[in-house]
């Protein structure tokens, strides 16, 4: 028997709807259980909650900008094959509704992001039942760049395999529990870091709008951003590069992070002109093939250490 549960989320008509649910996708015994997860770093922490009772795979590429991606026809094969597909949400994968509508078939679609309420442009970020007290437009996606945040991605994830594959269930508890608690020793871990840097340098520029919600969590000052929005396909005026240098020059950020794919050619010119040094390259959307961020707690302690080193 089938059944179909769609979550749904702000501003995306396709998630507004709702987000797959089969009943029948439980894992067989022969291992065929297959596991696809929009980007490598829901990837990693997906396999860790799976562990051996799956292999989870990443449709988009290690090092590939998502917010640039143009899926493939090959992409359309991993989807109809994949049993569960594991998505961040927000409008974050720009490109999975006609993957979806193409592939066909039967899967869990599992939102990692559902049940978290998205800062807006400019606004704090917070948690509340899914559609609580927002207006339903998707705002910014990066909640991954919390790792307080991310306890719920594992819980999102956890339910969802252990529906998927009931057999599996206590498997998937125990695995997000001991996952869960390195989260949290990674909290602890980035707040230490933070600690060494002067309160009154904890300021961020980045380039495009991605280190809200770890701003909120650590308490830095987000000077602004040289694109405006939460992706790294925008582009900025010459009024809004104006506003960059002003705001920069005001408020004495030392420094402009960039993310791994980012141009880095108009965050120099900005440097050039203020005399601020360009920070990079921050992983921020993608794990690395070996050092120095092969998984999602290697990728964020490697991010610290090049803000603390930036701002120290």
């Amino acid at each position: 028997m089938m059944r179909n549960m769609f979550v749904a989320r702000a501003g995306w008509a396709f998630f507004a709807a709702m987000c797959l649910w089969l009943a029948g996708c439980a894992a067989p015994p022969d291992g065929s259980f297959r596991v696809l997860a929009s980007v490598s770093f829901l990837a990693d922490m997906a396999q860790n909650v799976a562990g051996e009772r799956a292999t989870v795979e990443s449709l988009i590429p290690i090092g590939v900008d998502p917010h640039a991606y143009q899926a493939a026809p090959a992409d359309v094969a991993k989807v109809a094959e994949s049993d569960v597909l594991i998505l961040n949400g927000l409008e974050y994968e720009h490109f999975i509704e006609p993957l979806l509508e193409n592939a066909g078939g039967d899967r869990l679609v599992i939102e990692a992001a559902a049940g978290l309420t998205p800062r807006q442009m400019g606004e704090p970020a917070g948690e509340t039942e899914a559609g609580a007290g927002h207006d339903h437009e998707a705002g910014d996606p990066h909640m991954w760049l919390d790792p307080n945040l991310v306890i719920r991605y594992v819980e999102n994830i956890r339910d969802g395999l252990s529906r998927a594959d009931p057999e599996g269930a206590e498997v998937y508890q125990s695995n997000a529990g001991a996952y869960i608690a390195q989260l949290k020793e990674l909290d602890a871990f980035i707040k230490a870091q933070v600690e060494t840097i002067p309160a009154e340098r904890r300021l961020l520029m980045t380039n495009h709008e991605s280190l809200g919600y770890f701003a909120e969590r650590y308490g830095f000052t987000v000077v602004g951003a040289i694109l405006p929005g939460f992706s790294s396909e925008a582009g900025a005026s010459a009024r809004e590069v104006a506003s960059v240098i002003e705001a920069i020059k005001t408020s004495g950020a030392p420094a402009i992070f960039l993310g791994e794919a980012e141009n880095a050619e108009l965050a120099n010119q900005i440097a050039a002109e203020t005399g601020v040094k360009v920070a990079g390259a921050l992983h921020l959307e993608s794990l690395t093939d070996g050092d120095p961020a092969p998984t999602y707690i290697e990728m964020m302690k490697y991010n610290v250490a090049q803000i603390v080193e930036a701002l120290k």
